[in-house]
């Protein structure tokens, strides 16, 4: 089997490789991973040449325009990549009978719900980038649904506050824990931090089984860790964590100050609401047999930063 990983220089992208690398999901075939050198997705006859030369089985896009604020002022851009160059992958995916493993943000919802937002809720995005990525869905759904005769299948797996190989906010918290003696973070926006190992892994395991292309339910799905807090929260957690491995930082938790988000105003409005519910994907998962083959499919959102902290203490 042959699989196409878009987006392998992003932090997601660098956990499929490491995913993919793994003995236990060799595919039996060839897996490419390709980054902006070899592929630029806001040229879509680029996109199309690649699919064409590699007729890969799966398709696995862990890229995006994720500039939240420059989007705002980069809207070609961003819906270029965030939506057409989707929609160019769900086309070869559905002519082909190939798999799609598409990502996507809690940036489509408008952050207005009391409680978890669910898939069937109506997606309301705010700013340029939560609409290319809305955008993105609908293309996807679209390509495969005019095409009612294909045998392929797509998974979009909405998630949200994504950390890993890469810039994100855990590491920007501790730069400046190490840099100052108080931190000013917003307190009044929630959601669930997503180990970008957790999500790849997770992926993997929905759209692939030892070799083969498993035989899952093509939609949308919310997938986050268990739990939920507020950027306040996350950071508070991620300093103890700092300190409890050994850093010594002139910041402590009595001086991280919760403000409200009205204090740290940014270009691109965000969600002020970004929890997602999982019960759609747990079905799945259940159905599928694959809860209890799931490490770590249980572990908190908490529990996944701490060991996130640790290793980067380790580095």
């Amino acid at each position: 089997m042959d699989i196409l990983v878009f987006g392998k220089d992003g932090q997601l992208g660098r956990a499929f490789q490491g995913q993919l690398n793994n003995s236990s999901f060799q595919a039996g075939g060839n897996v490419l991973f390709v980054g902006r050198g070899e592929c630029d997705l806001s040229d879509l006859s680029q996109v199309n040449d690649i699919l064409i030369n590699i007729k890969p089985q799966l398709i696995i896009n862990a890229a995006a325009y994720t500039a939240v604020d420059k989007a705002e002022t980069e809207s070609e851009l961003a819906f270029a990549i965030n939506a057409s160059a989707p929609e160019v992958m769900a086309k070869y995916a559905a002519e082909h009978d190939a798999t799609l493993l598409h990502f996507s943000t809690d940036y489509v919802f408008d952050g207005s719900k009391k409680g978890a937002y669910s898939e069937l809720d109506k997606t309301n995005p705010l700013s340029i980038y939560g609409k290319s990525k809305e955008a993105g869905e609908q293309a996807i759904f679209k390509a495969f649904a005019s095409n009612s005769n294909s045998n392929g299948k797509y998974a979009v797996l909405r998630t949200s506050w994504v950390y890993g190989d890469g810039r994100n906010f855990i590491k920007t918290i501790l730069r400046l824990a190490k840099e100052r003696s108080a931190l000013q973070v917003i307190q009044d926006q929630y959601g669930v931090p997503t180990s970008a190992s957790w999500l790849a892994e997770l992926g993997i395991h929905l759209v692939f089984d030892e070799g083969q292309l498993r035989p899952f339910a093509s939609g949308i799905y919310h997938a986050v860790p268990q739990g939920e807090t507020n950027w306040h929260g996350l950071a508070c957690l991620a300093v103890q964590a700092a300190l409890d491995a050994g850093q010594k930082l002139p910041t402590s938790l009595a001086t991280i100050i919760p403000i409200p988000a009205s204090e740290y105003p940014l270009p691109a409005p965000r969600p002020m609401n970004s929890r997602l519910s999982t019960q759609k994907l747990q079905l799945e998962l259940k159905r599928l047999g694959l809860v209890s083959k799931l490490p770590h499919w249980d572990t908190s959102w908490n529990e996944q930063v701490i060991t996130y902290v640790n290793q980067l203490t380790q580095n």
